[in-house]
């Protein structure tokens, strides 16, 4: 004969397990995937502590012991079983808890590292190569900036270093200055282009810099499209004035700052033994240069000066064309590649020239360079 269940017991028998699966669900919802381990473990363990009752019902139905005997063993693995349910919803709080935190850091490092990435992207598409100055077109190296200039920053902060104390030195803009030297500003304006120059910097050095800046950019300030106009209009200063109003205002007022600087430095030949042909010789080539030139020697040595010599590299790797070389690397000037076939296009010349000299009569609508 059954032993008969009082209606009470049986109702909060189905009242543990029925509020277990609650908790269960709702600790579920909470935690998020990692609890189906822990779900699991502790349905095992309720499980067992049922079978454990079911056995223990079957064993009173054929000893028959007091009817509380039952019961007493049913508190006994319902407590047990609440315990260890209790125990291993608390774990997997905090074990989420932990991995929620893990998580959100993961999740904002990932965010960031891809917002960098599609800014890249989007500055790849628009031709400019992350925050380099260097091989970068100069109207989205001064959109980049956003300084309220329209002249790169490393060409100011150039100038007015060579302003306060470079003017005198000689052969400024003719010497090359240390190739090392080089490199290393390089590498520090491609990260910040308007970083100041360090300390104690050699006014060649950062002259010889202004020229490789030059050098590197895809088009000239004077543009591909003018240059037959400005070489025919070399001797008329009307001419050359209504030309260079066409230019795009940050080719003009760039072009303008440089040769301000250009005449500054005329003004102390006495000293610095460069003249305005002097200057018009160096800056002509890296100002004013035909579309589809292969390169005058002066521009095609001073792209050598920065470019890292010829070596194995890992195609997995985004080393920039403008980064440094190691400190060990060898002189390698018998390597530049000069042309002397190629002859001195006098007609730039001429026309940077009379930039130089006439620039206030040339850049008129422009607000002269003033250096303190």
């Amino acid at each position: 004969m059954p032993l008969a269940e009082s209606p009470q017991w049986r109702r909060k028998a189905t009242d543990f397990f029925s509020t277990s699966s609650f908790k269960l669900k709702q600790a579920g919802q909470s935690a998020g995937d990692n609890i189906a381990d822990v779900a699991g473990k502790v349905g095992s363990v309720v499980k067992s502590r049922w079978a454990v009752f079911q056995e223990a019902r079957q064993q009173q139905q054929q000893q028959r012991p007091p009817g509380d005997t039952v019961q007493e063993r049913f508190i006994t693995a319902a407590a047990s079983t609440g315990l260890l349910f209790r125990k291993g919803i608390s774990e997997t709080k905090e074990k989420v808890a932990v991995g929620k935190v893990k998580v959100e850091e993961a999740a904002k490092k990932t965010a960031d590292k891809s917002k960098t990435i599609l800014n890249n992207i989007e500055r790849w598409q628009k031709g400019v190569a992350s925050t380099d100055v260097f091989g970068v077109p100069i109207e989205a190296t001064v959109q980049r900036e956003q300084s309220g200039k329209a002249v790169p920053l490393m060409l100011v902060r150039c100038a007015d270093y060579l302003v306060i104390s470079g003017l005198n030195n000689e052969y400024l803009f003719k010497s090359e200055g240390d190739r090392k030297v080089l490199q290393q500003l390089v590498s520090l304006y491609n990260e910040d282009s308007g970083a100041s120059l360090p300390e104690g910097a050699n006014p060649i050095d950062v002259g010889a810099l202004m020229k490789c800046y030059l050098a590197s950019i895809p088009e000239p300030l004077t543009t591909f499209a003018l240059y037959d106009e400005l070489r025919d209009a070399r001797v008329s200063i009307p001419d050359l004035r209504n030309i260079l109003k066409k230019l795009p205002n940050v080719n003009y007022m760039t072009l303008e700052f440089v040769t301000a600087l250009l005449l500054r430095v005329s003004r102390k030949s006495s000293l610095n033994k460069m003249d305005s042909r002097s200057l018009a010789v160096e800056f002509a080539p890296l100002i004013m240069w035909r579309q589809g030139d292969a390169g005058t020697d002066l521009r095609n040595h001073l792209k050598f000066t920065l470019k890292p010599p010829p070596k194995i590299v890992d195609a997995t790797s985004n080393t920039a064309a403008w980064d440094l070389l190691d400190e060990d690397d060898e002189d390698a000037s018998s390597q530049i590649p000069l042309d002397d076939a190629s002859p001195p296009d006098y007609s730039s010349i001429e026309v940077i020239q009379c930039l130089i000299e006439h620039h206030n009569a040339i850049f008129t609508d422009a607000n002269e360079t003033v250096w303190r």
